[in-house]
């Protein structure tokens, strides 16, 4: 079994990956509807000339995607032990989302997401 990066360069290879994502929704029942909040701040917040890249599994999208936003490159990496959808820098988890967070909350971490000033 093969893990891969693969490049999101349409959105027709966004729309492959997240319908495969929410078609697994029945593993993470805990993260279905969230999915679909985080996916619009992803669009909404990264840099408009960085690409989306998600982890492939034996060549179908897997539930991990790398995205850069404000220059910054961050993971977006479901949890299965916490059942929760983490986003992550450098390894290091910032925030995590479930169904219970609610969608101000996804957008406020998404606007937070700037370099910092020195």
């Amino acid at each position: 079994m093969t893990v891969m990066p693969q490049t999101v360069s349409d959105l027709d290879t966004l729309l492959e990956y997240f319908s495969g994502v929410m078609s697994r929704t029945h593993h993470a029942p805990k993260v279905d509807a969230i999915a679909l909040a985080v996916l619009g701040a992803v669009l909404w917040k990264k840099d408009e000339d960085a690409e989306i890249v998600v982890r492939t599994y034996s060549g179908s999208p897997a539930n991990m995607l790398w995205v850069q936003i404000a220059g910054i490159r961050y993971a977006l990496v479901y949890n299965h032990k916490a059942q929760c959808i983490e986003l992550r820098e450098s390894g290091n988890v910032l925030y995590s989302f479930t169904n219970k967070t609610p969608v101000i909350e996804v957008r406020r971490a998404f606007e937070e997401l700037k370099p910092t000033e020195d």
